[in-house]
């Protein structure tokens, strides 16, 4: 490696450490209320951890989409990580506020993480970033695309989770809303299983050179489909599978202490199931 490749590589990571910085700045702003450092070293909230991981977590994993490619000259993929980080940043925040008032509308997220520190909402904020933060890297990774074309799959993206999350609770024989609200953590382990599931399909619909809408569009559905789908199938497989003689609901939900164990196997039936996918089309 030369010294050039090496000073680049170096200016690459300064930059998302102000990214990171930025991104910081911009949940104090959006959210003047919470004390971030009170929650994490005085509070040792850990539902409030998991938010935060999922929220960085989401913002490397977007910025990751402008760095995977060919360079183009390290003042132009400056200006891309630099517009690209601050509008992933405002669509992660954005995403936040969806998946509060959209979907997990029945009870305030903010005080389940803040007030009670529930594990289950921290894990599905925390995936509902991450989540974001994969569709993001789809579709700023590869050439021909944009920002405007960045802000269509991140707004279908989002349809597509709030679906998803209704097949879910099709899918499932329980009010997930109850249940988180409860602070089961094991049903929050296997929604954000799924959640981020949903988001690797998404993103391996989108991602590469943008040639024409038409077909990333089509890709985009084929996905969700399959996706949506999915979802039922997987939960019956990982009951008939690794649960033969017990029931999957029973485990997570039918017990006095819920099996977090079962809720684990059931989030990489779908996350490992929709890269199994992923692979094959």
């Amino acid at each position: 490696m030369q010294l050039i490749d090496i000073l680049n590589t170096l200016t690459y990571i300064a930059l998302f450490l102000a990214l990171l910085w930025m991104g910081k700045w911009a949940y104090r702003l959006i959210n003047p209320k919470i004390n971030i450092g009170n929650e994490l070293l005085e509070k040792d909230n850990l539902a409030f951890g998991m938010v935060q991981v999922g929220y960085y977590a989401g913002l490397l994993a977007a910025i990751g989409g402008v760095l995977i490619g060919p360079s183009r000259g390290i003042l132009h993929d400056a200006m891309d990580i630099g517009i690209y980080g601050i509008l992933s940043i405002a669509l992660l925040n954005l995403s936040a506020l969806i998946n509060d008032k959209l979907i997990f509308h029945k009870f305030s997220i903010k005080k389940e993480i803040l007030i009670d520190q529930n594990k289950g909402t921290g894990l599905i904020e925390g995936a509902n970033y991450l989540a974001t933060g994969l569709m993001v890297h789809g579709a700023v990774m590869g050439e021909g695309g944009g920002i405007l074309s960045m802000l269509v799959f991140w707004s279908l993206a989002q349809a597509g989770f709030i679906l998803a999350a209704r097949v879910y609770a099709l899918a499932t024989p329980f009010d997930i809303h109850a249940q988180i609200e409860k602070d089961n953590v094991a049903v929050g382990i296997g929604y954000s299983g799924a959640l981020i599931a949903m988001a690797y399909l998404f993103m391996t619909a989108i991602k590469g050179d943008l040639v024409s809408y038409a077909d990333h569009l089509t890709n985009l559905a084929i996905d969700a489909a399959i996706g949506f789908l999915f979802l039922p199938l997987a939960r019956w497989a990982t009951d008939k599978v690794f649960f033969p003689t017990h029931n999957l609901t029973d485990e997570i939900v039918n017990q006095q202490h819920p099996n977090l164990a079962a809720g684990l196997i059931e989030a990489f039936a779908y996350i490992g199931g929709a890269v199994l996918i992923g692979w094959l089309i």
